[in-house]
């Protein structure tokens, strides 16, 4: 599984782009401006599921023991299909490597900076697209009245998965029909057929019938 050396990437690179972002990003407590206002860097940490939001379910644990579950379903799922179409096996090595650099914060983040236990960690975010803003309805369980961004601020984890996320809808059709292409396996009865060589096991089996 080649393509594992993908994910492994994925979270060098993240862990290391959050390192930068909380040693430099952080201490300034104001965002670098990229281009203009559309593209910035802003330091944030995530508690929450998703885009920032706290749905208070649970304990923050249950948030990281969902995503290592996931992932390793994701991992399960990637040995089975080893020999698929490749581009849709490289999505979901995109996929993989970012939630394990997401899973990394989430674990680690809060023991090494805060002293909190372990899974009681935050994600740090950093790379701000802030194209458009707006708030989700009052009537929305959970999350009504909260602001929200069309790009929330994320990092190369959540890059990663995103972009997996989209070649897995691109390249699935062609995956499943890559697989219906594989030839199955013939049998030893095929092959005697094929080749005209007598199978002794079988052969044995119909000499005592």
């Amino acid at each position: 599984m080649r393509v594992l050396w993908l994910s492994v990437v994925i979270i060098i690179v993240d862990q290391f782009s959050k390192w930068l972002a909380f040693t430099r990003l952080r201490p300034l407590n104001e965002s670098i401006r990229i281009l203009g206002n559309w593209f910035k860097f802003t330091y944030t940490e995530n508690p929450g599921m998703a885009f920032g939001v706290e749905f208070g379910f649970g304990p923050p644990f249950l948030v990281t023991l969902f995503s290592i579950i996931a992932t390793v379903v994701i991992v399960v799922y990637l040995y089975s299909v080893r020999r698929g179409y490749a581009p849709y096996r490289v999505s979901l090595a995109l996929v993989m490597g970012g939630a394990v650099g997401n899973i990394i914060d989430r674990v680690f983040y809060g023991a090494i900076h805060y002293n909190l236990p372990l899974f009681q960690g935050r994600v740090v975010d950093f790379i701000h697209l802030d194209v458009w803003r707006g708030a989700w309805p009052d009537w929305i369980p959970g999350i009504g009245g909260h602001g929200f961004a069309l790009f929330p601020i994320g990092n190369v984890a959540d890059l990663a998965i995103i972009a997996g996320v989209v070649g897995i809808l691109f390249f699935q059709k062609r995956f499943h029909r890559h697989m219906m292409a594989e030839p199955l396996p013939a049998s030893s009865s095929d092959n005697a057929q094929t080749t005209g060589v007598v199978d002794p096991a079988a052969e044995a089996t119909g000499a005592t019938n």
